[in-house]
């Protein structure tokens, strides 16, 4: 797999930063402005999911009904309090061995995309200070469907130029493996075999993957 690789896209939570916490932090202070407790477990199914998807299955959690219109506020609402988190971000967050097994990919000619759910994708790589690494970067801006639907992960592909079976992606949530499968690419699961079936290979981290 990693012997033909030209192409690596890399899911952005849990793989580059670790900016869950930020994002369960917005939504359990959300949760609580709508009278409901939002826990860490109930945190897991929101993982890999859209803003308008996630906060779908948070309205669910607390039995609240609510128009689209007001949805639409409700996730603007969440997102100003994860980028109030986020604006603090430095190069420190960097989860261990991403900068290093970035620089290496390309010292090999390895093209670089990123492929992330998350609509703040641009400004947390400018944060961290790695934006330059990438070749390109997809985004929940440019996507229509989420994962496991692989559309993120074969627009990543087309802007590197490259053929699915040339590239490999590097996830870390069940629907991430599902849709790089789905792409006919191939995956390296970051974290616990057991909740990632389908990956070519598991590491607990980004730095296991340094030689």
């Amino acid at each position: 797999m990693f012997e033909q690789m030209k192409g690596a896209i890399f899911d952005l939570d849990g793989v580059i930063v670790d900016t869950a916490k930020y994002h369960y932090l917005a939504w359990r202070s959300l949760a609580e402005e709508l009278g409901f407790e939002f826990t860490e477990e109930d945190n897991e199914r929101l993982k890999g999911v859209s803003r308008m998807e996630s906060l779908n299955i948070l309205l669910e959690i607390g039995r609240i009904d609510a128009p689209d219109e007001e949805r639409e506020r409700m996730a603007a609402s969440k997102n100003e309090r994860y980028v109030e988190f986020i604006s603090r971000l430095d190069e420190s967050e960097l989860l261990p061995g991403v900068r290093a097994y970035l620089t290496d990919l390309r010292s090999k000619g390895v093209k670089i995309a990123l492929g992330s759910a998350s609509k703040n994708a641009e400004f947390i790589l400018s944060k961290l200070n790695i934006r330059g690494l990438f070749d390109a970067v997809v985004d929940g801006n440019q996507v229509v469907n989420a994962k496991p639907d692989p559309e993120v992960f074969l627009i990543a592909c087309r802007k590197l130029g490259l053929e699915p079976a040339e590239c490999v992606v590097f996830e870390d949530a069940a629907a991430g493996v599902q849709a790089a499968i789905a792409a006919g690419m191939g995956v390296v699961g970051i974290g616990r075999a057991d909740l990632l079936p389908g990956a070519d290979k598991v590491v607990s981290g980004v730095d296991e993957l340094l030689t």
